[in-house]
């Protein structure tokens, strides 16, 4: 009985060991554009910055300030998207190696300015300074 018992148990310790990284890296399931990456519905480009390899999109659905670092092309790059409110100084931001877009980056900046931000690879960068104040 217990031989059986850990056999089931490892059988599914490496169902879940091969499933996690599946679920977590899955080109499927990436967006299909910045307005999707940051939920759909009522969310729309209110500006962008072009870094020439990649977009920085800011979009707003009402409530939200959504910030994409969206790629041209696909491949394993760092990029980044970040977005800060001027009223309290609160930032978030994504980093990372991804072969499609960073983000999406969300804050409710309602009566504030923010500072929305993005980048590729080690050579391009920019900030928007503050902005869309409302």
């Amino acid at each position: 009985m217990h031989k059986v018992v850990k056999k089931v148990a490892l059988s599914v310790s490496a169902a879940v060991a091969l499933a996690v990284p599946l679920s977590v890296n899955n080109p499927a399931m990436a967006a299909s554009s910045p307005i999707a990456a940051c939920g759909g519905g009522s969310y729309h480009v209110i500006d962008k910055h072009d870094l020439g390899p990649a977009v920085i999109y800011l979009l707003y659905n009402g409530t939200t300030n959504c910030v994409v670092t969206w790629k041209d092309s696909p491949n394993t790059t760092s990029v980044y998207a970040s977005i800060q409110r001027q009223s309290d100084g609160k930032e978030v931001q994504d980093v990372g190696h991804y072969s499609t877009y960073a983000g999406p980056v969300k804050l409710n900046a309602a009566g504030t300015c923010v500072w929305w931000m993005g980048g590729y690879g080690n050579s391009y960068e920019w900030g928007s300074g503050w902005s869309h104040c409302g």
